[in-house]
């Protein structure tokens, strides 16, 4: 399958009401539905987040992430609800980024009535494929971006610094590069070729870039690292980027197996990241995914030379096959009511109970599920 392939195929933040924010009721909340999308191309799922903890962790306090309301022209969140008795429970942002989360906790007294702590989060999306046709000229009308987003893309970040090595390797690469789309596209080839997936490093990483520039060598690490690599180099280089964080939803409909998850997803996470070119607004890219492919599509891995590593590297620049679904680009996300320290970013639940931090990359060990299914 090659880049034409795959390229043939294929508002504001919605609010929830009800009974939000009461303890002690058996709740529900719930958001107005957004029509759907009519347009062709797009599709629907439907992602639940079940949490069940133990009465004895009482009390606790657990964030999930909730989809993104309104991205482009290619993610409708249309609904989302929860169901969290005997806990207080609110929509809520971190500071900074619009980093949106269902915000639970439980007080002590659970503990006493011998139940386990449970809630549910269901958010009903719609996804149609994205792409950046940049086989045209950059366009005067081409999707804008405000001057204050820009600036914050261009921001460093604790795990994301800009200055120092990143800074040095980022002008090395791009060094002779006329313009934003060249460099950018010399900074995508340089990481494709300088990282490497590593499948023992737990959950998607975390994304020290410059821990991952001073080895000198291959950079091995999973999505949030290489990803994020990326990201921080656009922004030494002046080019504003971001991280998306999400969640893969359905299997890839275009033959890539490393590339695609249904069912039961709550490993499935998968950070993505973009850059913005005033021609053509924020441009898709994903690196992590090429590498992943080259690791994991079949069992002992492809060389880079092979057809399916090579399609996947040429549609990566500038496309993502929306089987996919973005939770946020925040970065540092301070979570709310918690005493530790910000979390690098939040594409999975976190969790505090009377006994300590939950662990978020073991679905298992905390205590939650995630699945999606398509919705006709």
């Amino acid at each position: 399958m090659d880049r034409r392939s795959f390229l043939k195929a294929g508002a504001a933040a919605p609010v929830l009401a009800g009974a939000a924010g009461i303890p002690g009721l058996a709740r529900a909340g719930a958001q107005g539905a957004e029509a759907l999308p009519t347009a062709e191309g797009w599709r629907v799922y439907e992602v639940t987040t079940a949490v069940t903890l133990p009465p004895t962790a009482a009390p606790a306090s657990v964030w999930v992430p909730i989809t993104a309301g309104r991205i482009g022209d290619y993610q409708r969140t249309l609904s989302t609800t929860w169901a969290a008795p005997g806990a207080r429970a609110e929509d809520a942002r971190a500071p900074g980024y619009d980093v949106r989360m269902l915000a639970l906790s439980w007080p002590a007294a659970g503990a006493a009535e011998g139940q386990p702590l449970h809630a549910t989060l269901t958010n009903v999306v719609a996804l149609r494929d994205r792409k950046a046709d940049l086989g045209q000229p950059p366009s005067s009308r081409g999707p804008r971006e405000s001057a204050e987003t820009l600036r914050e893309y261009l921001r460093p970040t604790q795990l994301l610094p800009t200055d120092g090595i990143v800074e040095a390797t980022a002008q090395q690469i791009t060094a002779g590069a006329p313009d934003d789309m060249t460099r950018a596209r010399a900074l995508y080839e340089w990481v494709v070729d300088h990282t490497c997936r590593e499948a023992s490093v737990r959950g998607c990483g975390v994304g020290d870039v410059a821990a991952m520039l001073r080895t000198g060598g291959i950079m091995n690490g999973k999505c949030a690292d290489i990803n994020a690599l990326f990201v921080a180099l656009a922004r030494a280089s002046g080019i504003p980027a971001r991280d998306a964080y999400g969640v893969r939803v359905d299997n890839s409909a275009y033959g890539f197996k490393a590339m695609g998850k249904a069912g039961d997803i709550s490993k499935a996470q998968h950070c993505r990241a973009e850059f913005y070119n005033a021609g053509y607004g924020w441009v898709p890219v994903d690196p992590a995914d090429v590498r992943k492919v080259a690791l994991e599509e079949v069992p002992g891995g492809l060389p880079m030379t092979h057809w399916k590593v090579r399609s996947a590297r040429a549609m990566l620049f500038g496309a993502w096959e929306m089987n996919w679904v973005a939770y946020n680009h925040g970065h540092d996300v301070a979570l709310p009511g918690s005493k530790a320290a910000p979390v690098p970013f939040l594409m999975y639940p976190n969790g505090e109970t009377v006994a300590g931090t939950l662990d978020s990359v073991d679905p298992d060990a905390f205590g939650y599920r995630i699945t999606s299914r398509r919705v006709a």
